[in-house]
């Protein structure tokens, strides 16, 4: 039986719930809605069973340390950053627009500069989700910790996300590329 990761990239604490940054928190949430979450030191983890098992994760560093959860998850369970996909917001996206990629560079993406750094490699696979672009251009960071419009919130398919997810893990990333992308 192969094991599969989904990492949802976010911010602990209820200050950042519901920001722009913490998309890949709600698709992981949502997947494991009635699962049982197990805590370690720098991540959550829930198992979904099926054809493969799926392991959830939602690091508890911040966003910036990413990389060290997503380590200690792949030492604890003796996996391979092939066995990743990334769930990420993505300001070069537009709100709810969601792009599957088998790898890439970080694109600026502190958590995923954490990532790449950590595993010395940038071969897995990443859920783009678009969150926008910031309206003040130098304003990113309020942007991406700041919540989303109200009329932008209804543009976030969490359970379409989360059948991409689904895809990903039982049919692989070009499967998932094509139905979702």
């Amino acid at each position: 039986m192969m094991v599969k990761v989904v990492v949802g990239l976010g911010n602990p604490g209820m200050r950042y719930v519901d920001t722009r940054h913490n998309v890949g928190f709600w698709i992981v949430d949502h997947l494991a809605s009635n699962i049982v979450w197990q805590q370690e030191p720098s991540f959550l983890w829930a198992t979904i069973k099926s054809n493969e098992d799926l392991l959830l994760i939602k690091p508890t560093t911040y966003m910036n340390s990413s990389g060290v959860a997503v380590i200690d998850v792949l030492e604890k369970f003796n996996l391979i950053p092939e066995d990743l996909l990334i769930l990420v917001d993505d300001i070069h996206l537009d709100v709810g627009c969601f792009r599957f990629r088998r790898r890439g560079s970080h694109g600026g993406h502190n958590g995923l500069r954490s990532i790449v750094e950590e595993l010395k490699s940038s071969q897995f696979s990443r859920l783009r989700i678009g969150v926008g672009q910031p309206p003040d251009p130098n304003d990113l960071i309020g942007h991406v910790l700041g919540a989303f419009l109200p009329e932008e919130s209804d543009a976030i398919d969490i359970a379409q996300a989360s059948a991409g997810v689904l895809c990903w893990a039982t049919l692989g990333i070009e499967s998932a590329m094509n139905q979702f992308n």
